[in-house]
């Protein structure tokens, strides 16, 4: 692991997803994410696995996805409180942040336009 990512990782260990703070974390798992050419794990739903007689490429693909999904899954898991860890400790990284969306970006949503109203009154 090179020095880069694990600055960029101390940005997730900062702070832990509690729940109301979805969208700051994850905006940085994004950053880290990027950086480590793995967003795509949290972009894309988990591949089907290759037929035995696939071509090579096609399962070499997979085995990466298959790879990174754990890598991001662990790291995800073990940003969150531990609430949401037990939440979530069976689904992989797609679906958790599916699920966290799902929770978490309509709450924030509402409540930073709550304060913005509040503020113009």
């Amino acid at each position: 692991m090179t020095n880069n990512t694990i600055s960029l990782r101390s940005l997730l260990e900062k702070e832990k997803l509690y729940g109301i703070n979805f969208l700051d974390w994850f905006r940085n798992l994004r950053i880290v994410l990027k950086q480590e050419r793995k967003e795509y794990v949290i972009e894309e739903p988990v591949l089907d696995e290759p037929a035995a007689n696939a071509p090579r490429t096609d399962k070499d693909k997979f085995k990466k996805h298959m790879d990174d999904m754990v890598d991001v899954g662990c790291l995800m898991l073990a940003t969150m409180g531990s609430e949401l860890q037990k939440q979530h400790e069976n689904m992989v990284a797609y679906e958790m942040i599916q699920n966290l969306k799902e929770i978490y970006e309509g709450q924030a949503r509402q409540e930073r336009y709550e304060t913005s109203k509040a503020l113009f009154q």
